[in-house]
């Protein structure tokens, strides 16, 4: 059992609940899409798009069954992946209105 397993089941939280909660999160919206064009735009010279640009916005990568997995053993996972459990069990805690979770917590 890994520290992310033992939080999950303390705090009473499904593994299914932190996938759905990462693809609510991490899934592009629109704005998004526009931020993107912006910042090809920008490198292609337009100045205008220059503001547009520097606004950040999601990965569009939801976390997958198989890195949750790891995690969940308690396997090495990279510092994106990291981030996206994090960001994705925040998301779940929100739900259940609960306070958000730190990285030495669940890693």
């Amino acid at each position: 059992m890994s520290k992310l397993s033992d939080y999950l089941e303390q705090q009473k939280i499904d593994a299914r609940r932190v996938l759905l909660a990462s693809k609510n999160v991490e899934s592009l919206r629109p704005e998004d899409r526009e931020t993107l064009a912006a910042r090809k735009r920008h490198k292609k010279g337009d100045e205008s798009a220059k503001e547009a640009a520097e606004r950040p916005c999601r990965s569009g990568k939801p976390l997958t069954r198989p890195t949750l997995a790891k995690a969940l053993r308690g396997d090495q996972l990279s510092k994106r992946s990291r981030q996206c459990v994090l960001r994705a069990v925040n998301a779940a805690l929100a739900i259940k209105k609960k306070p958000e979770a730190s990285a030495a917590e669940i890693f």
